[in-house]
Order: structure tokens, then C-alpha cells, then sequence
């Protein structure tokens, strides 16, 4: 019997693994499904990012909604064949609350918390890295014009796509490792950022694969090889839409509230690693003189600094107040962008309620600092493995409250089961791992 090809439509979440997982239905069924989207249960949030479930803490029981948000959606519709047709949405109770589970939900929380207490909004975009397995690997070819040559169709489509689906790109360059791009896009309010970063994800690889590659956001494709972060930018808006970040009276230019707030992030910076930089391998990548996050400090134009305070050009013409953000740099794309951020901004703010002096800006490598002067200076190393910084995340009694009791549980079970996966596997079998999943 003859028939026509339907499209479907599939609702997502980007889920405590990073990973994007939903449910679809025909596409001409969208209009019934703004209201209620598709049914969702409480374990599907403990499947890791190979597919399996270790533990849950809900085991057969329980029933969510996984809601579609119009803002969420992701069109590709290619001009020579059947495109994809996404939807990033929220995880609810069956009344329509929000699970205390969700991703989505807890940096919207965040979010309106930060606004409610201090009156700032946070803005925001995050940099993304990512290997290209498509691209020509040659011998010296780190930021060179050369790198581009041979995937001129696949970024020309990249760019295109992100534009279409509301994504400004701002540059597109080949990076430092062999296959190695970066990608950066505008800034945004922060619930929009995230969303942009979960886009911008699976654009990449969908593009990718559509020119006969794979792109891998894993933060270690090769050991030894230089890996793949994501560098989180941020800055702050009063209620009238003013930048408020910079002050140039300031200690590096920032403003009070700007200061307190780095300083409460940086004071968390190790319970925040089990979140941020959530992978076996993220911790190839925090190691000393790697052009990666090593030391809890705040630096000025210093890329190996947790936190860094961006340049802005020095010229009588440039309003430094709308260019001037901060860089949290200890993050990668192992993790959902929903609790990167939300964890952000719930340890910045921690700072602000305790009214955190600015943490002293270094201008030179930590490591040259005595052990006393670190100390002094509140510095100290970043977690060097992931059951390192679950425990950070566990001993840290505000970071985890943050997250609330049943995440924060769910998460911790959900990371370790993940840990336990990977036992007794080389070194160089993980990161082939992780690279196929990310």
C-alpha cells in the first residue's frame, strides 16, 4: 500500500549525564502536545552516558511529564532529504510542578533566586571545543587556515543552523589539537545560554554526521592529546537591563557584587568540579600547565586560572562595561549545562549573601607561590578524579543542599554507578569510550 513519509517530532532533556534523551511522537500531533508532552519516569534520569542504569534511587516506581517549551526548539530541514525536528522541555509531576530532578528546572530556579535576592540577572554563553574525526590530521596544523580546508561544507552549515535556530555564532576556529575546532556564540540570558549550549551540541553532530564524520564534545578524545573544554562566560544586568558587573574602581575592575560573587564561586570551586567537569577523563584535563583549570584562583588574561577576568581592548572608544564578564573555565561537556550553570550561579550567590571580599587576582603561576601563600590567598587544587570531587560535592554541605536532597542523591548514585562501569578499563578504552557518547 502506498503511504507518505510522516516526520516525528522528539521532546528532550539534556539529563544529569549530558546526554539528550526524550521522546517522539508524529509531528502533526505538536499542537496536542504543548500542554502535557509525553509521559517520563524517574529512573530515566539515572540512565549514564553508556546506556546503562547502575542504581536508582526510584527503582520501577513513579510517573513525570516531559514537557515541551516552544523556546526549546531545534529545526533542520535540509534542502535534499528529511531533516530533524527537536524540542528541549521540562520534567514535571503529573500536576505540572516542577521535579525536583530537572535539570531545566533547577537552573531556572537558581536564576530566580540570584534575581529575587540581589535583583541581578545572569548573562551568559558557553565556548565549546570539539574533535571532528571528518577533518584532515596533519602535522602542524594548529590554528591553521589549512584545518578548514576539506569541511568548508559542513561549518558553512554549522553556521547556517545555528543561525536558523536563534543561535548567533560569533567565531568558528580550528584549535590547538589535531581535528580540533572551537565554536562561540553570543551571549544570552541564562536559561537561554543553556539552551543554546544543549542546541548547539546536537546541531554540531547532527551536521557532522550528515558529512560523513563524527563530532565528539568529549573532553578527551586522545590521551595526551589536548582535550576539549567549555569555558562558561558570564556577566550581570540590573533589573533596567544596565551591565553591572564592572566598576572601575574596583579590585580588576569588578563591582561589589560582581567580587563576592567570584569569590563564593571559587570558595565551592572543588564541589563544583563533581558537576562541572563530570567524566572519568575531565580530570586528564585539569592537570598544572595544561592551558586548563588547576588551582582554585582568579586570574587576569591567565588561561590556566579557574576563573578568569577577560580582557577588554584598551581604547578610549570600547564601553567596557558592556564587553567586561568573567570566564569559569574548570567545565566540559560531559555535563548538562542546566547544573553547570544553576551550580554557578547558587555558589556565586553564596558569596554575595555572605558579602565574600573579592579573592586576590594573581598575575603570576600559583604554582611559584609558597605553600603559605596559596593558603593565604584561599588557593588550593581543583579535584584530580571524579570520586575526588564527589566527595568534595558531599563534605561541601551548602553545595549539596543546593541541589536538594533527592538530586543530590540521584546525582552522586548516578556518578559513581558510572565510575563503577569503567573499572578496570585502560586508560586509552575510556577515552574511546567517552568519545563515542560525547
Amino acid at each position: 500500500m502506498a503511504f507518505e513519509p510522516e516526520p516525528i517530532v522528539t521532546v528532550c532533556t539534556s539529563d544529569l549525564a549530558g546526554q539528550v534523551r526524550g521522546k517522539g511522537f508524529p509531528a502533526r500531533d505538536l499542537d496536542k502536545r504543548w500542554q502535557f508532552g509525553v509521559g517520563w519516569t524517574p529512573t530515566n534520569s539515572m540512565i549514564n552516558c553508556f546506556g546503562r542504569i547502575r542504581a536508582t534511587p526510584w527503582g520501577a516506581l513513579g510517573d513525570l511529564m516531559l514537557i515541551p517549551d516552544p523556546e526549546g526548539q531545534v529545526r533542520l530541514d535540509y534542502p535534499d532529504g528529511p531533516g530533524e525536528h527537536f524540542i528541549l522541555g521540562d520534567i514535571t509531576t503529573m500536576d505540572r510542578q516542577p521535579w525536583n530532578c530537572c535539570p531545566r528546572s533547577f537552573l531556572r530556579r537558581a536564576l530566580a533566586d540570584l534575581k529575587a535576592e540581589t535583583g541581578l540577572n545572569l548573562v551568559a554563553a558557553f565556548e565549546h571545543e570539539f574533535h571532528y574525526d571528518a577533518a584532515d590530521d596533519r602535522v602542524g596544523d594548529s590554528y591553521s587556515v589549512g584545518s578548514l580546508r576539506g569541511v568548508e561544507e559542513f561549518i558553512n552549515e554549522l553556521i547556517g543552523a545555528l543561525r536558523a535556530n536563534g543561535i548567533q555564532p560569533d567565531t568558528f576556529l580550528p584549535e590547538y589539537g589535531p581535528r580540533q575546532f572551537e565554536v562561540t556564540v553570543d551571549p544570552a540570558d541564562g536559561l537561554t545560554a543553556a539552551d543554546h549550549a544543549v542546541k548547539l551540541r546536537e546541531i554540531t553532530r547532527a551536521l557532522g554526521r550528515r558529512h560523513g564524520g563524527h563530532v565528539s564534545f568529549s573532553p578527551v578524545v586522545t590521551q595526551g592529546v589536548a582535550g576539549n573544554g567549555v569555558h562558561i562566560h558570564f556577566s550581570f544586568t540590573d533589573e533596567q537591563g544596565r551591565p553591572v558587573t564592572y566598576d572601575p574602581e574596583g579590585p580588576g575592575g569588578l563591582s561589589r557584587q560582581a567580587a563576592s560573587f567570584s569569590a563564593g564561586l571559587l570558595r565551592h570551586s572543588r564541589a563544583l568540579c563533581a558537576v562541572a567537569t563530570p567524566s572519568m577523563i575531565s580530570y586528564e584535563r585539569l592537570k598544572p600547565h595544561s592551558w586548563s583549570a588547576y588551582w582554585t584562583n582568579l586570574g587576569l588574561r591567565d588561561r590556566e586560572a579557574t576563573l578568569r577576568i577577560c580582557p577588554v581592548p584598551e581604547d578610549p572608544s570600547v564601553d567596557v562595561a558592556k564587553r567586561y564578564n568573567l570566564e569559569y573555565r574548570a567545565a566540559d561537556a560531559a555535563a548538562s549545562p542546566y547544573l553547570q550553570l544553576g551550580m554557578l550561579v547558587y555558589a556565586g550567590l553564596a558569596g554575595i549573601r555572605e558579602d565574600l571580599p573579592a579573592p586576590v587576582i594573581g598575575h603570576e603561576d600559583p604554582e611559584m607561590l609558597s605553600a603559605e601563600e596559596r593558603a593565604a590567598r584561599g588557593i588550593a587544587t581543583l579535584p584530580q578524579s571524579l570520586e575526588e570531587a564527589l566527595q568534595a560535592l558531599e563534605a561541601d554541605e551548602a553545595a549539596s543542599g543546593w541541589m536538594g536532597a533527592e538530586l543530590a542523591e540521584a546525582y552522586v548514585m548516578h556518578k559513581r554507578g558510572e565510575i563503577g562501569m569503567l573499572a578496570g578499563k585502560s586508560i586509552d578504552e575510556i577515552c574511546q569510550l567517552y568519545t563515542e557518547v560525547y
